[in-house]
């Protein structure tokens, strides 16, 4: 397994250098939130910046995943909107498209997988209905993943429409397809009370492409740094080197920004001692 982080915990750097402090922490890789000011694909400036971020990965010998949770950039006045649900089927189709330019970028950085979530159902569609909108909508996409050579890492998130591990099943049954994986956040597991957390890793162990990882208290969806949660991720680190897991586990600390190369540091610390106190253990 490899150290990484999400850039979302970066949000006031550019992202070339978020790299490059990444790098000298010791992170061997790296979620790239498509945002703003990191990799926009409707910036004038995307291409060069692509060329630039590609050269700086190879230079730093840095893994990548895509992550496509930026809360701002389709919609100045709306978090994380539209989506795959939204009732209005053009904005649906805006979400598709920024999906879409999300795989292009993963297939020219090489990433191990394009990040994604369903969003939240906003109007009184059935649950029924909802997943057949998310599903109509997912198809088309995991088939052009495919055509690119890229993996869909599927994200259950608290408060959407996917969000537990059994509704993530569900819809994984609906898609079937070895592009269309799994993203796993360890805080979300804990969240939710889909404890024990080494349980869902075992059993999801070939679906797992990606991982988010940070402490998190029982029924609050609030990303922390490890230690100021309930999390024993010594049977959770344990439970990813048991599996083989060779992905990234990316620490998700998208409200630390404003001390992010501090916050980088600590969260490296601990996961590298952790899981080096799970070799000497050997």
């Amino acid at each position: 397994m490899l150290l990484g982080y999400n850039t979302n915990g970066f949000a006031h750097h550019n992202l070339i250098e978020a790299i490059q402090v990444l790098a000298e922490i010791g992170y061997q890789s790296v979620a790239i939130t498509l945002d703003h000011h990191a990799l926009n694909p409707y910036s004038d400036s995307y291409l060069d910046d692509l060329t630039a971020v590609s050269r700086c990965l190879r230079h730093h010998k840095m893994r990548s995943v895509v992550e496509t949770g930026a809360r701002y950039l389709l919609d100045p006045r709306t978090k994380h909107e539209p989506t795959l649900l939204s009732p209005d089927g053009e904005a649906r189709q805006r979400r598709g498209d920024f999906l879409r330019l999300a795989i292009d970028v993963a297939s020219a950085l090489q990433s191990d997988c394009v990040s994604l979530w369903s969003g939240v159902l906003r109007d009184s569609a059935s649950n029924e209905a909802a997943m057949e909108r998310l599903e109509a909508g997912l198809v088309p996409l995991v088939e052009y993943a495919k055509s690119q050579g890229v993996t869909i890492g599927f994200e259950p998130e608290p408060g959407m429409l996917i969000d537990t591990m059994a509704s993530f099943e569900q819809l994984h049954n609906r898609i079937n397809s070895d592009h269309f994986q799994l993203t796993l956040d360890i805080g979300h597991l804990h969240c939710l009370g889909e404890t024990p957390i080494e349980d869902h890793i075992r059993q999801w162990r070939h679906q797992i492409v990606n991982v988010h990882i940070e402490d998190m208290r029982a029924g609050v969806h609030d990303h922390l740094m490890f230690g100021e949660g309930e999390i024993d991720f010594v049977p959770v680190l344990n439970a990813f080197r048991e599996i083989g897991y060779a992905g990234g586990l990316h620490v998700e600390l998208s409200r630390h920004s404003h001390d992010a190369p501090a916050a980088a540091r600590r969260a490296f610390d601990f996961l590298n001692s952790t899981i080096s106190g799970l070799d000497s253990a050997d």
